[in-house]
Formats: C-alpha cells, structure tokens, sequence
C-alpha cells in the first residue's frame, strides 16, 4: 500500500467548505485511488493546517497514475488558487 498525505493552508478560510468538496470529488474518480480521507481542522491552533488529504493506492504506480489523472489535474488548479502552503509525507507500508 503507498499513502500519500497533504496538508493544507488555505489563504482564506472561507474557502474551506468548497476546497474539501473538491478534494473529496477525488473519490471514485481516479481508477488508481483505492481510499480516500480529507479531514478539516477543527482545534485551529498556532500550528494547525486547514485541510488534510490522505488517499490511498496499491503502489507507488498508481499514485503516479493519479497524479496525471485529469480529474486530479483539476483539483490541482483549484488548490493553486486557493492554498497558502502545503505540505507532503509520502510512505510505503
């Protein structure tokens, strides 16, 4: 199995609603994506991220197949116009 989890800041938090709507469209959508999970932050600390994704994939193949997937590629457009940062962990178990 091969994770792949990002955490996101948004620039505006009235954004969020939208954003992890778009990210959970992911589902179902991209052959590769074996489990999906977005989470919103509800602690709003200091070192709090907005939104987190973790999705799922038999390997690291098919991680790369979705990454290039056009459904991926446009919710990729809309985190660009909306996230602040991001930030990234990627493992194998």
């Amino acid at each position: 199995m091969f994770t792949h989890v990002v955490m996101f800041k948004l620039k505006d938090k009235a954004d969020c609603a939208e954003t992890v709507a778009q990210l959970r469209s992911l589902g179902g959508n991209v052959p590769s994506l074996r489990q999906i999970e977005v989470g919103q932050d509800v602690l709003q600390s200091g070192r709090s991220y907005d939104i987190v994704l973790i999705t799922r994939f038999d390997d690291l193949a098919g991680m790369q197949a979705y990454q290039v997937h056009p459904h991926h590629v446009k919710v990729v457009e809309h985190m660009h116009r909306v996230a602040e940062t991001a930030v990234a962990v990627d493992f194998e178990s």
